[in-house]
């Protein structure tokens, strides 16, 4: 039996439940190996190491997830706020003559989507691009560039936004921030570890000092493979499949998902955003790459290829 888009949705939601559990199991997992090698090669043969890598994995995770746990609550009271500002993003207001029709198309679809109308935003930059942002459907924003504004058709305008409506229904925005967190927190903790191995070779005899330097570079070595193979892969297989999950959603909303497959066929001509180029991190919550072209099937690409979100709609 041919599955129906209800059908690809929750299996696209239990998929991203199975992906991000993997970031925390991944990682303990990462430290327990590098830990485990570094003493293994410098203890004397024979010797119990089990005990002491158990003890050093939980020395390093537990200090780590208190560390994302603070840095989360930060961004749960500050990350919408620094994401608009971090791309130039100015609000607008119904009261404004030209943005009256704006603000009625998101008003319009948020009706339509069963949520508060979000806080309205642009971005003064000529690429065609979007994204949503917030902790929660009440307090969510929509940021939209000058460019999308500009030179899409009402119907793929809407269609556009019930695509980020669709990330603020289905909670896309609070993973988002979530996920930037927690890989921004590893980052800032394998530097401090590399900057404690630095000044370590002070005190104690050399062969403690030995293993201890062993550790440690393990430990760094285990946050790098994390940071730069690991996490990226695990967070773009998560951003693949909610931007599916989205597209999908925001076709129910305006029920017309050719309107959807229309725009994203605009967009990728020309969806770069300048303010991106420093600010990488934040490529995966906008509608489509807004770094570079796409590479289709690539692993590292934080959007699914423009071919693939436009033939699903065309199915629908």
């Amino acid at each position: 039996m041919q599955k129906s888009v209800y059908d690809h949705i929750k299996e696209n939601n239990r998929k991203t439940l199975a992906l991000v559990a993997l970031f925390p199991v991944v990682f303990i997992g990462i430290v327990f190996f590098f830990v485990w090698a570094a003493i293994a090669l410098t203890s004397e043969p024979g010797a119990e190491v089990l005990p002491f890598v158990l003890e050093i994995t939980a020395a390093v995770a537990v200090p780590t997830a208190v560390a994302v746990l603070v840095w989360l609550l930060i961004s749960w009271a500050f990350g919408d706020s620094m994401m608009l500002s971090s791309v130039g993003a100015r609000e607008v207001y119904p009261d404004q003559p030209e943005n009256k029709q704006l603000y009625r198309s998101v008003e319009n679809v948020a009706i339509a989507a069963g949520i508060p109308a979000p806080k309205v935003y642009i971005i003064e930059d000529d690429g065609l691009n979007a994204f949503a942002t917030g902790r929660s459907p009440q307090d969510a924003s929509i940021a939209l560039t000058r460019g999308i504004i500009n030179k899409l058709e009402k119907l793929e305008l809407e269609a556009v936004i019930a695509h980020e409506m669709a990330h603020i229904g289905n909670r896309d925005i609070r993973l988002d921030m979530i996920l930037i967190t927690g890989v921004g927190v590893t980052v800032f903790v394998a530097d401090i570890v590399m900057r404690v191995i630095f000044h370590s070779n002070h005190g104690g005899n050399s062969k403690d000092r030995g293993q201890l330097v062993a550790i440690l570079f393990a430990v760094w070595l285990a946050f790098m493979v994390f940071n730069w193979i690991v996490a990226p892969l695990l967070r773009m297989a998560v951003s693949r499949r909610r931007e599916f999950a989205a597209d999908a959603t925001g076709a129910l909303i305006t029920r017309n998902p050719r309107a959807l497959a229309s725009a994203l066929r605009k967009i990728s001509g020309n969806s770069c955003v300048r303010a991106l180029d420093s600010r990488k991190s934040m490529a995966s919550v906008f509608i489509a790459d807004p770094l570079k072209k796409e590479f289709i099937g690539g692993l590292y690409a934080t959007h699914p290829p423009v071919k693939e979100r436009v033939k699903r709609l065309e199915n629908m």
